[in-house]
């Protein structure tokens, strides 16, 4: 039995303490926002936070968030209308969108950490995420845009 809070709920789940947050976020708990991309932390589709930090769910067993807060896409605003959501669409960032909620969740550690990132900051932050349609540029351009309060 994994017991932790998801998105601001306390939740048990009954699974062995070696399965990735990953599959008891999107099987169990019935959250499918967060993606799988590679099973490897190599990608950052499966990007969730814990207690803020950012984590890759597919090689996290959920045994480590036990007694912690993870927050999801789902989690990070109610209504679809945080700042980086709003500058993602006013950007036109998703192609495929694939990768979309994984790099919503690092952008939003890299706000809450610096609340006003230099382009450098924010391609440091941001490459341990992959986008395979390329909108490397958009996403930039909306990480300064919802830091700058335009979103």
């Amino acid at each position: 039995m994994a017991s932790f809070k998801i998105n601001g709920e306390q939740v048990d789940v009954d699974v062995s303490p070696d399965t990735p947050l990953l599959w008891v976020i999107r099987e169990h708990l019935k959250l499918t926002g967060t993606k799988f991309g590679c099973g490897l932390a190599q990608c950052g589709a499966c990007n969730v936070h814990l207690n803020g930090d950012v984590i890759y769910a597919c090689v996290s067993p959920v045994s480590t968030v036990e007694g912690q807060e993870v927050t999801t896409i789902e989690g990070l605003s109610e209504n679809g209308d945080h700042p980086l959501q709003k500058a993602w669409v006013e950007e036109e960032v998703p192609q495929c969108g694939y990768c979309q909620s994984g790099q919503i969740m690092r952008a939003a550690n890299l706000l809450e950490n610096n609340s006003d990132p230099s382009r450098d900051e924010i391609v440091a932050h941001m490459n341990t995420n992959l986008c395979r349609c390329g909108t490397y540029p958009r996403i930039v351009k909306a990480i300064q845009r919802a830091a700058k309060g335009e979103a």
